[in-house]
């Protein structure tokens, strides 16, 4: 078994996503060492030696979708204004700037979530798996809990989302990806989500009334 503190000591020196270190862990029963050879074996954890840059430079890229229905903007950071203005880090802003609007994150990170949050997440998941399995061993029932805790972190956190346009890849993977490939630190900073109408009350109609109406004329 592992802690919170082992994931977060973990994503610390890897640099890799806070569920991908989770996995890791569960991959080596808790062996924060082999953990990190299990990550660079997968050629996650190259991002690690860049962790520690200053990454100042970069774009405020803007994405718009369906006809003006949703609109993004997201600052993502390089290290130089070469890079920032190069093809490949374009292409990669761009990316991810559609992701968001796709997949509509609240949060760049596991890390950025509010603690009030978590834990009332956490309370609601565990008492929804306890209903469903009040029969099974507390370590099978935390296990469970974990398991829909990293749906719930990859439902509203960037770096934890399934990339849309590669499913098989997170959005981690992607930059981790990319920072191999460029060849500099590489950060996702923060981001807007714009779609149109949000928090305003909609106008009901009921179709069958409106026919109704027009009928009566």
């Amino acid at each position: 078994m592992f802690t919170a503190e082992d994931v977060k000591k973990l994503r610390e020196m890897t640099g890799v996503g806070m569920l991908d270190c989770r996995n890791a862990l569960n991959a080596t029963e808790g062996n924060i060492e082999k953990a990190v050879e299990f990550l660079r074996e997968k050629g996650m954890a190259a991002a690690a030696k860049k962790a520690s840059r200053i990454a100042a430079e970069g774009v405020v890229q803007s994405y718009i979708h369906m006809g003006g229905k949703i609109g993004v903007l997201v600052e993502i950071n390089c290290e130089t204004d070469f890079v920032a203005r190069s093809d490949n880090f374009i292409a990669l802003t761009k990316d991810i700037a559609m992701q968001i609007a796709a997949a509509n994150p609240k949060y760049v990170s596991i890390s950025e979530i509010p603690e009030d949050i978590v834990a009332k997440e956490r309370e609601i998941v565990k008492a929804t798996v306890m209903n469903e399995a009040s029969n099974k061993p507390a370590q099978i029932i935390e296990k469970m809990v974990d398991g829909k805790m990293n749906k719930f972190y990859k439902e509203v956190c960037l770096y934890e989302q399934e990339f849309v346009k590669d499913p098989s890849k997170t959005i981690t993977q992607v930059m981790n990806e990319a920072i191999q490939s460029i060849g500099e630190k590489l950060t996702i900073r923060r981001f807007t989500r714009y779609e149109m109408g949000e928090g305003l009350e909609k106008r009901k109609e009921n179709f069958a009334e409106e026919v109704a109406k027009y009928g009566q004329k």
